[in-house]
């Protein structure tokens, strides 16, 4: 495995790939991996050619400087992990190699369509714009024919693809197609976070409640027949009555508008919840 630090041998390196014919399938990261990163590398790897993994703490999508700051970083455990799974290259640059100066401190702009309005977004004004703004220059770079996403951030993947569809980037580079992989979670069921680092082991107990909460709503809604707005509520009730946990929101949302729906067809909820200082997400789909 090769670790890459500038985007000049990065494009030299996949150009000599693409010249054989390889295809190339990109993981995008910021690191600090988990077995959640490692199912969608070990995919990458069994689905192509050539597996490429982005490690890169995106300063343009935090809006906060405290979270980019406290952002756990391990380059050299994150590249041991990646070599005994089969990559073949880590894209690991500097903030200064991925941007200049002037793309630093100007928002990206893109149409989001309005699916950067609510949630996520909402709470995190900007926070997309970086998203789209990394993950747009890691595919003008890598030129992958498959680009792995995770389902946990089911709102930024829900933005990418927009993003690949309106930018016509499927054209641009080829077929490219974007993988949707399901969430991986502990035996307990909390799903798998790089923030999951910075809970105590008091705090990582207590998060259990959530995507238990969420899995029992489920099961509630199909027992009952309760309305949306019924579980919706159910369920920021029963997190909030958990010492140490705050929702932040609960939506239950249609998979490809992210618009509030009164129906579970097509329904997924998500959810973002403080644990103490650390705030996590997770979703379910009903």
């Amino acid at each position: 495995m090769q670790i890459i630090t500038t985007k000049q041998e990065l494009q030299a390196t996949i150009q000599a790939c693409k010249n054989v014919g390889k295809t190339i399938g990109l993981v995008p990261t910021m690191g600090a991996l988990h077995e959640g990163h490692a199912s969608l590398v070990r995919r990458a790897v069994s689905e192509n050619d050539v597996c490429v993994v982005s490690v890169f703490v995106n300063p343009t999508q935090f809006n906060n400087k405290e979270d980019l700051a406290k952002y756990p970083r391990n380059i050299e455990r994150d590249a041991e992990l990646l070599s005994t799974i089969g990559a073949h290259y880590v894209f690991a640059p500097t903030p200064e190699e991925m941007y200049t100066a002037d793309e630093m401190n100007t928002t990206f702009a893109f149409d989001f369509a309005g699916l950067d309005q609510v949630m996520e977004g909402k709470m995190r004004p900007g926070h997309f714009n970086g998203v789209v703004q990394v993950v747009s220059r890691l595919f003008y770079l890598v030129q992958p024919d498959k680009a792995y996403f995770g389902e946990k951030d089911f709102q930024q993947l829900a933005i990418i693809h927009h993003m690949v569809e309106r930018s016509s980037m499927a054209g641009t580079f080829g077929n490219l197609k974007i993988i949707d992989c399901p969430i991986v979670r502990e035996a307990s069921g909390l799903a798998l976070s790089s923030r999951n680092e910075r809970l105590t082991a008091t705090e990582k107990q207590t998060a259990l409640s959530i995507s238990k909460t969420l899995f029992e709503s489920l099961e509630w809604a199909k027992e009952t027949g309760a309305t949306v707005a019924a579980v919706q509520q159910r369920v920021i009730d029963t997190i909030n009555a958990v010492e140490g946990l705050e929702v932040e929101y609960y939506e239950i949302v249609d998979q490809t508008t992210l618009l509030p729906t009164d129906t579970f067809n097509h329904a997924i909820g998500c959810v973002t919840v403080y644990c103490g200082p650390v705030r996590l997400i997770d979703n379910i789909k009903y």
